[in-house]
């Protein structure tokens, strides 16, 4: 059995993973992200897919790839406004999921 890690305060599981393919994988992710437009997108796509009541960490309905290319998109997006308070174009959006 899988030891799972213990969730930051500030942090929650997700398992991210495509229904062809049968496998999760877990990641650990700032809450922050839930309140993402870009998130926002994946999080829809969840629920249609999955429906609001699971048990466990939340299921992303992507592959590993694509959730760690929103990532960085995210967390890109974060620092350019942290650092030079500039906006991304509003043409920005999550397709690959």
């Amino acid at each position: 059995m899988e030891k799972k890690t213990k969730v930051k305060k500030g942090w929650m599981a997700v398992e991210v993973g495509l229904e062809e393919d049968g496998e999760a994988t877990r990641f650990m992710m700032p809450i922050s992200y839930l309140y993402h437009s870009l998130f926002d997108q994946l999080l829809d796509m969840a629920q249609e897919v999955y429906g609001y009541h699971t048990t466990g960490p939340l299921r992303l309905p992507c592959s590993a790839d694509e959730f760690l290319h929103l990532r960085w998109r995210i967390e890109k997006e974060s620092s350019r406004r942290f650092h030079h308070h500039q906006h991304l174009p509003a043409s920005l959006s999550f397709h690959s999921c």
